[in-house]
């Protein structure tokens, strides 16, 4: 299984929109359990991840 970002699935950079497809499960689910962590963790070490997916991650027709 490879990650990678969605195109087509996204609200900010399609990093979870990829997750998403990637695990089979609906996007809004991995949202709303990114949002509880991120405020949960006192927003930075998700909000940090984040921006790490963004840029390790690439789009889905770059492979």
């Amino acid at each position: 299984m490879k990650l990678f970002r969605s195109r087509t699935d996204r609200m900010l950079a399609g990093v979870l929109g990829g997750m998403a497809e990637s695990f089979g499960v609906k996007a809004a689910l991995l949202r709303i359990l990114f949002v509880i962590l991120l405020f949960s963790t006192a927003f930075f070490p998700m909000a940090i991840l984040y921006l790490v997916f963004v840029f390790a991650l690439p789009n889905r027709e770059e492979y």
